[in-house]
């Protein structure tokens, strides 16, 4: 369950302009997911009010598995990225404060496009750090590229996120060396 229309309206690439649900609406849809076998939460930074508010209205948040990110960060209206070693350990610190847990299911980089780059900049090592103090359990990358996804895939990631759909396959290979190494594929899109 994709919570960035929780949390932000602004500066999102959606065809129609919408309206953030009150927190009613948002435990109703939590409720509604669960009835209908959903347990995964994608949450992050970017998405605005988004981790604060499934902090707070997340019913059993053991049985939930929650994906967060790091990289992206959102305010007055815009995003900006950081892939430094320093930001990961400070956005995890903060989304398990804003998400009220002792531990993230998953954390991923969220990518600008640049992939690459996002990966080389020190911030898949601390991620692979905070897997082993156990803050994370999984780590990897939301990326926008097939190189980017398995550059992660070779670097120790456990699972990418990427975009897959009846018009649009060009990821497939990614799936298919996810499925041959026994990691995880988020689908987006």
């Amino acid at each position: 369950l994709g919570t960035v229309k929780i949390g932000r309206d602004q500066g999102v690439k959606y065809p129609t302009p919408f309206s953030i649900p009150d927190d009613d609406a948002v435990r109703d849809l939590l409720a509604r997911a669960r009835d209908l076998g959903i347990n995964l939460i994608d949450t992050a930074p970017a998405y605005g009010r988004s981790e604060e508010r499934l902090g707070h209205l997340l019913p059993n948040r053991q049985d939930w598995v929650i994906v967060s990110k790091v990289g992206e960060e959102f305010s007055d209206g815009d995003s900006h990225f950081d892939f430094s070693p320093a930001h990961p350990r400070a956005s995890v610190e903060r989304s398990l404060r804003r998400l009220n847990t002792d531990y993230l299911d998953c954390v991923l980089i969220h990518s600008d496009g640049n992939d690459l780059a996002a990966l080389d900049g020190g911030c898949l090592d601390v991620l692979l750090q905070a897997r082993r103090e156990g803050w994370v359990r999984a780590i990897g990358l939301s990326g926008k590229t097939v190189d980017g996804a398995l550059t992660a895939l070779d670097r120790g990631a456990d699972a990418v996120m990427v975009s897959y759909q009846p018009h649009y396959r060009d990821e497939q290979g990614v799936i298919d060396q996810c499925e041959a190494l026994k990691r995880g594929a988020l689908i987006k899109k």
